[in-house]
C-alpha cells in the first residue's frame, strides 16, 4: 500500500498532525538522506470536482489538495548531445571524482507581512500566468523553515559524500528588503532566526508552535564554503520594478502599498490606482488584508513600521553578505586579488590543486538601464564592462589550462522573447552572438543558473563537428519555493575514455514529520495543483530530471586533467 501524506490541520488551537509515516526520516534507513534517484514527490490526484481558493489553506486538505506519495525514484539520464555521433560511451568507467557542489536558487526568503508587496495582482493570471504563484501563496509563510531544512538535507548529504562548496544562484530575497537577506545568511550561519516583522505576533500562544516563532536554525556545516550570485529580486522590487523613495518609504512605513498595474502600466509605480494587500502575521493561515480598488476601498488597515525592512542596492547586498561567520569571508565577493573582482561579479578556484575555475556574473539589469517594452527589470545583461571581464576571465582560464564553470542568476539561450531574455550590451548583439563567443573558450563545460524556477538542462552543441569541445552544458536550478522545492548537488568526474561526466541530481529537502516544511510542502503542492502547475508547459521539462552530462574535452585538457581526482 502506498503511504499517503496528510498534512497539518487546525485542532482545538494546536496543530496537529496524523502520523501516516510519511516523512522521508520514517523510511527503512531512518539517517539516511534522500535524493531523487531515490524517491520522489508525487502529488496525489484532487478527486474530481473538488476546488478550492489558494487564499484558503485552511480547506486545502479536507478538499484533496497538497496531499502526496513516495514515488520511484529517477536514474540519471545520460545526455551525449555534446558528443560526436560515433560516440557510443560503451564500456566507460568514471576514473574518479573531481568535484561535488551543490546549487540553490531562488529561495525567495519572503516577508510576508511587509506592506509593499504585489498580492493583489495574483488574480490577473491573462497578463501574468503561472508567475501568479510569486506574487501569494501561503507557502509565503513558511520560506525561512524550507531553507533550513534544504541545510539540514546538504548537511546529511556531505556527512554521506563530502561537498567541496555551494553556489547560491541569486534571489535570495523577495522584495529586495534587508531582513529578508538577512535571515538567508544567519540560516546558514545557523543563528536564531525570528521570521517576524513589524509586532511580535504570536497566532498560538507559546514556543515553537507556529511560523512566527523564533527558531534555531541549523546552520550550513562549517567545512563548506558557499559563495553568492545577485539574483533581480536581490536589489529589484519584487525583481521587477527599481525602488524609488516612495517606495522605500513604504518598505519601513506603516502604509500599505498603492499602485498602478504592474505589469500593463509603465509609470505604475507613479500611480495609487490599487492597493497591494499584505498578510496579517498575527492569524494562522496569514489572513490577506487591505488589498483591492483605491476608489471602492472604505478602510486602509496600517501595519507596524519596521526599519528592518530597508531597501537593499547592489551594494548593500555584497556589502551584507560580508557580515557573516560562515566561510569565506564575503561569500565570494572578497578575494585576494582584485582582479577576481568586479562590478557583482567574481571569480574562484574551489579544491586547492584542482585546475577549475569558477566565474560568478551578475547578469542583471542595473537601475539605469532602459526597461524593455515589458518594463520588467528581470532581463540579462552584461552591461558596464562586465561582458569585457567576462571574456578576460574566460581568457585566462583557457590560457592557464583549467576547466570554468559559470554560475549566474539568469540563464542564456533559453527564455528568447520572454520577461527572462538578454538584453544586448557593449560586446554582444543577442543571446545567440554571446553564445558563439562562449563557444571558443573549449574549457568552459558547464553554465548553471535559476531565474525561471524549472529544472531544465541545455546543451550548446559546437558547430565545428571536428571541435565537440567547443559545446557546453547549462542546467537550471529549481526555484525553492515552489514544487517540487528542490535544489541540485552536481558531481563531476574523469572517465576513462578521457571524457568528463557531470552528474547533475535533484534533491528534496529532507522534512520531519508535524515540522513547519512539512506544511510549506503541502502548501507548494496546492497551489501548483490549484494553478493547474503540475504539467509542465512545452520546452519547460518535466519537474525533476537528473541526468548524466558528458562533456568532451580537448586535448589539451585530457592531458591536463588526466591525472586529478580521487579514486
Amino acid at each position: 500500500m502506498k503511504k499517503i501524506c496528510f498534512y497539518p490541520v487546525l485542532l482545538i488551537s494546536s496543530l496537529f498532525v496524523i502520523d501516516s509515516g510519511c516523512s522521508k526520516n520514517s523510511n527503512p534507513s531512518e539517517n539516511k538522506i534522500f535524493t531523487t534517484l531515490d524517491s520522489t514527490i508525487v502529488p496525489i490526484t484532487v478527486p474530481g470536482g473538488n476546488t478550492v481558493a489558494i487564499e484558503d489553506p485552511a480547506n486545502y486538505s479536507k478538499n484533496g489538495f497538497g496531499l502526496w506519495e513516495y514515488g520511484p525514484g529517477l536514474p540519471y539520464e545520460t545526455r551525449l548531445d555534446l558528443m560526436p555521433p560515433s560516440y557510443k560511451n560503451a564500456a566507460v568507467s568514471k576514473s574518479a571524482g573531481l568535484i561535488r557542489f551543490f546549487t540553490i536558487s531562488d529561495i525567495h526568503l519572503t516577508d510576508k507581512e511587509s506592506p509593499a508587496q504585489a498580492i493583489y495582482f495574483r488574480k490577473d493570471r491573462q497578463h501574468l500566468g503561472a508567475n501568479v504563484i510569486s506574487l501569494y501563496s501561503p507557502l509565503m509563510l513558511y520560506t525561512t523553515h524550507v531553507l533550513d531544512a534544504a541545510v539540514h538535507t546538504i548537511n546529511g548529504l556531505h556527512e554521506n559524500n563530502p561537498i567541496d562548496f555551494g553556489l547560491a544562484l541569486g534571489d535570495l530575497g523577495n522584495s529586495s528588503q534587508k531582513n529578508e537577506l538577512r535571515w538567508f545568511i544567519d540560516i546558514l550561519d545557523g543563528k536564531k532566526i525570528n521570521p517576524d516583522s513589524g509586532h511580535d505576533d504570536d497566532p498560538i500562544k507559546g514556543s515553537n508552535n507556529d511560523y512566527q516563532d523564533e527558531f534555531q536554525a541549523t546552520g550550513l556545516n562549517r567545512d563548506i564554503p558557499w559563495y553568492a550570485a545577485i539574483g533581480n529580486h536581490d536589489h529589484f522590487w519584487i525583481g521587477s520594478k527599481t525602488i524609488n523613495e516612495r517606495l522605500k518609504a513604504t518598505m519601513v512605513g506603516g502604509n500599505i502599498l498603492q499602485t498602478g498595474h504592474i505589469v500593463t502600466e509603465a509609470d505604475a509605480m507613479d500611480k495609487m490606482t490599487y492597493s497591494n494587500g499584505t498578510m496579517d502575521g498575527s492569524t494562522l493561515y496569514g489572513t490577506i488584508i487591505g488589498e483591492g480598488i483605491v476608489a471602492e476601498m472604505e478602510t486602509f488597515p496600517i501595519v507596524p513600521p519596521d526599519t528592518a525592512r530597508k531597501a537593499i542596492s547592489k551594494a548593500d547586498f555584497i556589502s551584507e553578505l560580508s557580515i557573516s561567520s560562515s566561510k569565506p569571508s564575503g561569500h565570494g565577493f572578497i578575494q585576494p586579488n582584485s582582479d577576481n573582482v568586479f562590478n557583482g561579479c567574481y571569480s574562484f578556484e574551489p579544491k586547492s590543486g584542482l585546475p577549475v575555475k569558477v566565474i560568478v556574473l551578475d547578469n542583471t539589469m542595473d537601475n539605469n538601464d532602459v526597461p524593455a517594452p515589458d518594463g520588467i527589470y528581470g532581463h540579462g545583461t552584461l552591461n558596464n564592462g562586465r561582458y569585457d571581464w567576462l571574456m578576460s576571465q574566460l581568457k585566462s582560464g583557457q590560457d592557464e589550462g583549467k576547466l570554468m564553470i559559470i554560475a549566474a542568476h539568469v540563464p542564456i539561450g533559453v527564455a528568447v522573447g520572454t520577461p527572462m531574455d538578454w538584453i544586448p550590451a557593449a560586446g554582444y548583439t543577442s543571446e545567440a552572438d554571446l553564445i558563439e563567443q562562449l563557444q571558443a573558450f573549449p574549457n568552459l563545460i558547464l553554465w548553471v543558473s535559476g531565474h525561471r524556477h524549472l529544472n531544465t538542462v541545455t546543451a550548446f552543441k559546437s558547430a565545428d563537428a571536428s571541435h565537440p569541445e567547443n559545446g557546453f552544458w547549462e542546467v537550471e536550478t529549481k526555484s525553492l519555493r515552489e514544487f517540487p522545492q528542490q535544489f541540485r548537488t552536481f558531481d563531476i568526474t574523469r572517465n576513462s575514455d578521457n571524457t568528463l561526466s557531470i552528474f547533475a541530481t535533484n534533491v528534496d529537502p529532507d522534512i520531519k514529520k508535524g515540522s513547519f516544511a512539512e506544511i510549506s510542502r503541502q502548501y507548494a503542492i496546492a497551489s501548483a495543483q490549484i494553478l493547474g502547475l503540475l504539467k509542465p508547459e512545452p520546452g519547460t521539462g518535466p519537474a525533476t530530471y537528473n541526468a548524466e552530462l558528458i562533456v568532451p574535452l580537448s586535448p589539451e585538457m585530457q592531458e591536463i586533467i588526466k591525472n586529478y581526482g580521487k579514486q
